[in-house]
């Protein structure tokens, strides 16, 4: 691997072989995201069991994302395709009923108040509530028509909806994720940081090590992001439905506002939903998409994901060769984030000691032109706090901790590698640069900056920063 940005592939029927499994890892895919809108845990399981053959097959450490469904309000079964004629009034009913176009939501007539927006569709279809009976059944007036399509879904862009985070179906499926050993979860309609704090409620009741990504998608997540942010392990701007909830022209500035402070606040960052949108027919994306993907990586997002382009499209091994081309393109040109590095601002007073290091390791990278900075990590955040400050150099991490490394799969930056040596600090580092110089992922000549605590035993705190030249 040699870029920094990594690739998150949306796993499906298109892709959901071994065997496409395999070529999709081996051509650089580092997380696989399952997402529980589309899939069953007979499936679901069976695809797990496969990515875990082919990391041990492939010595590789791609982490897995289960993405839950969350509160999606959607249109039920309609007798056949319903014409909306603008100017029309319409009824949405939670009772089926006849001339009325269902919804599967039993609080719909309770959360939505006059004037309010109904947007349907992905916002293809826009209504204006005329009035609400308060119990089962909605009067509605249409802005912009169109067909009508069963199981289309609901937004509700001015409306404060009562609906819970984790939906009955979510809780079924977050039991059978905790059972797997999956590195991180997507929490779906992120309203507020409570939210996320439900759900590490559930998941330390597991006593489990999942990790959570909350997914922007709300205008009230918005006006909440440094809460949200600051309480999630990870973010990811899914720009699918915040297209739809906010104005569609809001959504670049809010995208790079929350990359912006996902990184000042050493939070992984995904941006996500139709970044190759074309290439789920065609084998060659648009400008303007390669754009998207290329400003992303400027900007110094985590990752990159690929949806349908890779669950059900046509060209799946070509949408991941897209991608990797234009982040490496990109990375190699001067608009690279580590060529303008963002601000080394301390910000964890209690961890001081382990941030100042990582930052001045980061500083001492650049003045020296070192090729790696090499950490030895027990818990991940010497990696996640050095990848914040985007150095030019590569950051090798050594742990022996299976889980971590796959973790890790998802931050900029980072390749992980399994280290288990009870050796002293001085060992580990010469082991380290020897490993990777075999590797030739280092070379005689080369500085490089190591990481580690000490005494190493302890398994402490980074507290140790060595500058070295591989002899």
């Amino acid at each position: 691997m040699r870029r920094k940005t990594k690739i998150i592939a949306t796993i499906g029927p298109a892709t959901s072989s071994k065997e496409m499994l395999k070529r999709l890892i081996s051509r650089g895919v580092n997380v696989c995201r399952l997402n529980f809108s589309h899939i069953d845990h007979e499936t679901a399981k069976e695809i797990i069991t496969y990515i875990k053959e082919v990391n041990q097959e492939l010595h590789t450490h791609t982490a897995i994302l289960a993405d839950l469904q969350g509160p999606k309000i959607r249109v039920g079964q309609l007798p056949s395709s319903f014409k909306l004629v603008r100017g029309k009034e319409v009824t949405i009913c939670t009772k089926k009923r006849a001339n009325t176009i269902p919804v599967n939501y039993n609080n719909f007539a309770k959360d939505v108040k006059k004037r309010d927006f109904v947007l349907l569709d992905d916002g293809k279809l826009s209504l204006k509530v005329v009035s609400s009976n308060g119990k089962d059944t909605v009067k509605l007036k249409v802005v912009h028509g169109g067909l009508l399509h069963s199981y289309k879904g609901i937004n509700l862009p001015n409306t404060k909806i009562t609906l819970p985070c984790l939906t009955r179906k979510d809780r079924k499926d977050l039991a059978f994720i905790l059972k797997e050993k999956i590195e991180w979860i997507g929490l779906s309609f992120v309203r507020s940081s409570e939210d996320i704090k439900k759900l590490k409620r559930i998941i330390n009741r597991a006593k489990v090590t999942h990790k959570v990504i909350a997914k922007i998608e709300k205008p009230q997540a918005i006006k909440e992001l440094d809460a949200i942010i600051n309480e999630s392990e990870a973010i990811m701007v899914a720009r699918g439905d915040l297209g739809v909830e906010v104005p569609t022209q809001k959504v670049p500035a809010y995208q790079k506002s929350i990359v912006e402070k996902c990184i000042a606040a050493s939070k992984p960052v995904v941006i996500a939903t139709q970044m190759l949108e074309s290439m789920t027919e065609n084998p060659r994306p648009t400008r303007a998409e390669v754009n998207d993907v290329a400003n992303s990586v400027i900007d110094g997002a985590d990752a990159v994901m690929l949806s349908g382009e890779t669950s059900v499209g046509q060209h799946p091994l070509k949408a991941v060769d897209t991608m990797r081309k234009i982040i490496r393109d990109v990375e190699k040109s001067k608009h690279s984030i580590s060529k303008n590095q963002p601000s080394r601002e301390i910000i964890n007073k209690e961890r001081l000691l382990s941030e100042a290091i990582c930052s001045n390791a980061c500083s001492i990278a650049e003045t020296a032109n070192a090729k790696a900075i090499i950490a030895i990590t027990y818990s991940g955040y010497n990696a996640i706090k050095t990848s914040s400050f985007r150095p030019n150099a590569f950051i090798y991490v050594f742990t022996h901790n299976h889980t971590i490394l796959n973790t890790l799969s998802l931050v900029w930056g980072v390749r992980g590698f399994y280290y288990d040596r009870g050796a002293t600090t001085d060992q580990t580092i010469e082991e380290t640069i020897s490993f990777l110089k075999q590797n030739k992922l280092i070379k005689k000549n080369d500085f490089v900056v190591n990481l580690a605590s000490m005494p190493a035993q302890e398994k402490g705190m980074t507290n140790v920063m060595k500058l070295s030249k591989v002899k």
